[in-house]
């Protein structure tokens, strides 16, 4: 608990996680302000799948941080190696980092649904989307293992600018998952497009169907993949 609270205090000094909190409010809910004149059965849950910007720049950051260089009274040295002498098990530290990040993206996405479904009820009233547990545990789930894709994305390339910049664009620019979907249906089954059915409607597809519960299997088997092969690449190499 030390270490993760220690990870914690580190994310609470970063400018760049306090600007991922905004975004993780205001762009889902600014999206929803702009869409809400249509009512819709996803209303408001669709905003939220596509507004997850925030916890992408969370799980980024947690990491890359950790790479830049220090203060010239440090010797020029980086925050990994002051983080690994405290914590000397690069399991455990990572584990700690994750931890930290997982509670800092679950009161995130609980706040965006709030905001999100709030806009969309103000201003469809009685047409708006109903908020049902069962969605709103997909939507914390979604964005929760989005942040943590991200973490080990950025553990896996040790720099934040790719993951950043490729997680960015596909979310809100042009989702070449979705694109994908057009080529292949397993295109459905990556980690996005799958996780989004636990909350959002059913797909325009004949070719594919994935449940809430398939979509929750396939991104936790993604996130378990990608943090365990994280965890045995940052274990072997150089700090």
């Amino acid at each position: 608990m030390r270490a993760v609270r220690a990870e914690l205090a580190k994310l609470g000094t970063l400018p760049s996680v306090w600007l991922a909190g905004v975004l993780a409010v205001v762009v889902p809910s600014g999206i929803a302000m702009l869409n809400s004149g249509v009512p819709g059965p996803d209303r408001g849950y669709q905003e939220l799948a596509f507004g997850v910007m925030g916890v992408i720049v969370l799980g980024v950051v947690a990491v890359s941080s950790e790479y830049l260089t220090e203060g010239a009274d440090s010797g020029g040295g980086r925050q990994l190696t002051t983080s690994l002498t405290a914590v000397p098990s690069r399991v455990r530290f990572l584990a700690a980092k994750a931890a930290a990040v997982v509670l800092v993206a679950v009161p995130l996405a609980f706040a965006a649904t709030a905001a999100t479904m709030g806009v969309v009820h103000v201003r469809l009233a009685e047409q708006a989307t109903a908020l049902d547990a069962g969605r709103l545990a997909g939507v914390v789930c979604y964005w929760t293992y989005t942040a943590l894709l991200a973490f080990a994305i950025t553990v896996l390339l040790r720099h934040g600018i790719v993951p950043l910049t490729v997680l960015l664009v596909n979310t809100s620019v042009v989702s070449v998952t979705f694109l994908l979907t057009k080529v292949t249906p397993l295109a459905y089954y990556f980690p996005d497009m799958a996780g989004m059915r636990m909350f959002v409607g059913e797909i325009a597809d004949d070719r594919v169907m994935i449940s809430p519960l398939l979509g929750l299997l396939v991104m936790s088997a993604w996130v378990a993949g990608l943090l365990a092969l994280a965890s045995a690449v940052f274990t072997r190499r150089d700090a």
